[in-house]
């Protein structure tokens, strides 16, 4: 690493596992891994482009993201 570390450099990946985990590890039992792999997926689909952000205007990620890029 070319500079110092910072505690807020992991904050957004603390604050996503810390959603997964409360919103489907601690929900439910998993018959088994691929129990688990495909809700895991299907988590993050949801994550990604459903999941609306107040600080995102609103929009989930994904969209936010698209329209960023159309603007710019």
């Amino acid at each position: 690493m070319s500079r110092k570390g910072n505690c807020l450099d992991n904050a957004v990946m603390e604050n996503f596992f810390g959603l997964l985990k409360s919103e489907l590890l601690y929900l439910q039992k998993f018959q088994s891994m691929e129990h688990f792999k495909q809700e895991l997926v299907e988590y993050l689909d949801y994550y990604n482009n459903h999941r609306i952000k107040a600080k995102l205007k609103g929009l989930p990620p994904a969209i936010y993201r698209q329209q960023a890029l159309l603007a710019s």
